[in-house]
Formats: structure tokens, C-alpha cells, sequence
């Protein structure tokens, strides 16, 4: 059913007809908006409204109703059939022959990503590494264990990496100022360092770590330990 097309029958016949849109649309019992919407394609009269119509004016509502669109030619099977056949094959093909990349930006980088196993801390973490230098980049870190309020008046976050019992510093934030909750701390927390190594190292297990010393105004000390690990081990 072709909207355009009634809709420039009614607005010709109104015309012909002498009619404002005000007074056709009173002949049929509906409002000038109604023919507006009617005329401008937006809307369609009550099937027996465009009969009633059509018999005014002598028209086939048939006629009126049948869509030449509805008979253009469609595409042939067949032809649609071999499309989909060769770009299946094709896809298959870049499958096979195109070797598969790591994570590689546009100047030579690859990415590891970094992760914790603490369940009471969340951060977001990669190795970028290419043939001369490895960097660390660590941000986002949120702490999701119980609710802490406490407001702390020095506190600390230390990055380190363990090789056997040696715990070496590889970057830390620190911050002396009085009435900071853990939360707020975090928000500031970022390490980014370059150069840290001219390899991309195997990390082990636990071998990054993240200790968080926080004292209070009574000086008590909490220490928080957040482990870290390599998704994947650099090749």
C-alpha cells in the first residue's frame, strides 16, 4: 500500500473539489489534521473512510490500492547463491593465509595486560614492550572490600617486584596530608614507568605486587598487599 500515492489522490480530488482541508476533512468526520497527515503521506484514512472516498470521487480502490512497487523483479537465486558461495570462500582464505598478529599498535608495541588476584582490589594494568624497552602502566585502582571511611593522614603505595627474597622498588606515590580516606587515595594513584627493562620479562606469579601502607590520626598502620599477574607471558 503506497502512503505517497493515496495521499496525492485525496489532495488532487480536495483540490478539484474546491475544498479546504477544513472542509473535507468535515465531510468525512474527521479533523483538518487528519487530511494533512493524509495528503502528506504521514497517515492513511479508516478503510472505510478512503471507500466512502473513493466512491465520491469515482475511483477504484483497487486500482488506488495496488503498489507497483510490489512487482519489480527480484534478484535471482541463483545469483545470490554464488555471491554468498565466493565471499565464504574468501573469508576462508584470509583465515588460512593471513598469520595471526599479537596486540600491536601502529609504532611496533605489544601489550600484555595486567591483572590482580586480590579480590578486595580492581585496577587496570599493561606491559607495552617492543625490542629495545618494556614500560609498566597501572591506573584505576578501586579497593572493593568493606566499606573503609577511615581518613587517613599519611599513606603510601609502593610497586615492587619479587625475585626470590628480594623485594626491588620500581615506582611509588605517596601522599602526606591530613583527612584522606583509602578511596580517595586511590583516585590519584597512577605509575607509569618507562624503561623499567630493555626485555619483556617473564614475570612469575605474584612476582609484581602493589602494598598500600596507610596510618591514621592515632597512628595506627594498615598495610594492604595486591598482588599482581601477566595475562599472558611476553614471547
Amino acid at each position: 500500500m503506497n502512503q505517497d500515492k493515496i495521499g496525492k489522490f485525496i489532495k488532487e480530488v480536495r483540490i478539484k473539489d474546491k475544498l479546504s482541508q477544513e472542509k473535507f476533512g468535515e465531510k468525512y468526520g474527521v479533523t483538518y489534521q487528519a487530511v494533512s497527515k493524509w495528503e502528506n503521506g504521514k497517515n492513511l484514512p479508516d478503510i472505510s473512510i478512503l471507500k466512502e472516498i473513493c466512491k465520491d470521487y469515482n475511483k477504484d480502490i483497487n486500482e488506488l490500492l495496488n503498489d507497483n512497487n510490489n512487482f519489480k523483479k527480484k534478484p535471482n537465486k541463483i545469483f545470490i547463491m554464488i555471491i554468498a558461495i565466493l565471499v565464504i570462500v574468501i573469508i576462508s582464505l584470509c583465515v588460512i593465509f593471513i598469520p595471526k598478529r599479537e596486540n600491536t599498535s601502529s609504532d611496533g608495541f605489544q601489550f600484555k595486560t595486567i591483572k590482580t588476584t586480590c579480590d578486595n582490589f580492581e585496577l587496570s594494568g599493561s606491559i607495552a614492550y617492543d625490542n629495545s624497552k618494556t614500560s609498566i602502566y597501572i591506573s584505576n585502582i578501586t579497593y572493593c572490600g568493606k566499606e573503609n571511611q577511615t581518613k587517613y593522614k599519611q599513606i603510601e603505595c609502593n610497586f615492587y617486584e619479587i625475585d626470590g627474597s628480594t623485594k626491588n622498588e620500581i615506582d611509588s606515590y605517596k601522599y602526606n596530608d591530613n583527612n584522606i580516606t583509602l578511596e580517595e587515595f586511590l583516585k590519584k594513584v597512577k605509575f607509569s614507568v618507562d624503561h623499567y627493562s630493555t626485555t619483556c620479562k617473564m614475570y612469575k606469579e605474584n612476582s609484581l605486587i602493589l602494598e598500600i601502607k596507610a596510618t591514621d590520626e592515632e597512628n595506627q598502620t594498615t598495610f594492604y598487599s595486591i598482588p599482581l599477574e601477566l595475562e599472558e607471558n611476553c614471547k
